[in-house]
């Protein structure tokens, strides 16, 4: 019979195999899903994997979205690393896509070189200043930041739509809950004519550069590693725990409100009701199956991306709705955490002496 067995010490090679694994099985999930759908499985896949990204645009596509979701992916894992659960990154995009859209209604129509600076430190600070509430509460009552940013979310949200309902409506909107468009000096330059593609992707591989050599080369990441793997340790050698709290959850604020600012900046060009895409939420994910690493961040945002653009391709193709990206996002996060297991655990074969049936005996 099998039995899982512990391992004497975790698997490193297993670490790094699980969300291979993981992704593996959620495609062996697409299957079985497009098969119960009464669809053809391997044009399921076709349309959902492969159709998105079959000429240049669809690249351009899936690099802008990837783009927010390095972005928060970086700063969600500096705060993992340091057992600090931000779980509530979506309505730090939001309050960081909010700031960045008060200097782009500041700036109007005016020619101002420093708007895309300001507005890229606004949306920083806007990000950062709703994640230092859980930092806040935790360290002066030890109350849980998962359960406190997760909630901030829905109050982001509110916050968002009173403002696009109210005083910043656009007047010559048809009613639409959306702001003025932004002026041209509010915009992310594009990269890549005849495409959506910004600045914003070429923002994004420096900050994933800067957290590899924040994380694997600095002492303070070292610290905040120490801090969240042996705690114990961490206070021996006097790092301060409400430290590594304070700068995991303001990191990863200032960085989710940066991908907010990139995306009003960028493809939206205005603050409308539709802000709120999931990125805060998919961006967890993508921490998780890119181990925490800038690198495997990088290739986890692609994947990501790809269930978002599949999502939509499925929905025009396939006439499935467009939520069935989440299924896979739900797949990939399941077969992951399951996949996680045989880190610390092994199957093994253990042979049992036949005794005979209970029935046989009498």
């Amino acid at each position: 019979m099998l039995k899982l067995e512990a391992r004497p010490e975790a698997s490193r090679r297993m670490r790094w195999l699980s969300p291979l694994l993981a992704v593996a099985l959620t495609l062996l999930g697409g299957v079985a899903l497009f098969a119960a759908l009464g669809q053809n499985p391997l044009q399921g896949l076709r349309v959902f994997f492969l159709q998105p990204v079959n000429d240049l645009y669809g690249v351009s596509e899936l690099l802008l979205k990837a783009t927010p979701l390095m972005l928060i992916g970086v700063g969600l894992a500096v705060g993992f690393r340091a057992g600090v659960w931000n779980i509530g990154a979506e309505g730090q995009f939001i309050c960081g896509a909010v700031f960045a859209t008060g200097i782009a209604l500041q700036v109007g129509d005016q020619s101002a070189p420093w708007a895309i600076p300001a507005m890229v430190v606004a949306g920083a600070i806007g990000g950062a200043l709703w994640a230092a509430i859980p930092a806040w509460l935790r360290t002066r009552f030890g109350t849980n930041e998962i359960l406190v940013s997760l909630m901030l979310v829905y109050v982001a949200q509110l916050l968002a739509s009173w403002l696009i309902y109210g005083p910043w409506k656009d007047p010559d909107g048809y009613n639409f809950p959306q702001t003025r468009n932004f002026g041209d000096s509010a915009l992310l330059p594009l990269l890549i004519e005849g495409t959506r593609l910004h600045a914003g992707f070429v923002l994004a591989l420096v900050v994933l550069l800067a957290g590899y050599v924040f994380l694997q080369r600095s002492f303070q990441g070292f610290q905040m590693q120490v801090g969240g793997q042996a705690p114990d340790a961490a206070r021996y050698a006097g790092f301060s725990a409400n430290r590594a709290i304070w700068f995991g959850l303001l990191g990863g604020g200032a960085l989710a409100g940066v991908a907010g600012m990139t995306e009003v900046a960028g493809p939206m060009g205005q603050l409308t009701s539709q802000i709120s895409a999931g990125y805060g939420f998919a961006a967890i994910i993508v921490a998780f199956v890119g181990r925490l690493h800038p690198v495997g961040i990088l290739g986890a945002s692609l994947l990501m991306a790809l269930f978002f653009l599949g999502g939509e391709q499925a929905q025009q193709h396939m006439n499935l709705p467009s939520s069935i990206s989440k299924v896979f996002q739900g797949m990939l996060l399941f077969f992951l955490l399951a996949s996680d297991l045989f880190i610390a655990y092994r199957l093994r074969w253990e042979r049992t002496a036949w005794k005979g049936l209970p029935w046989i005996a009498r």
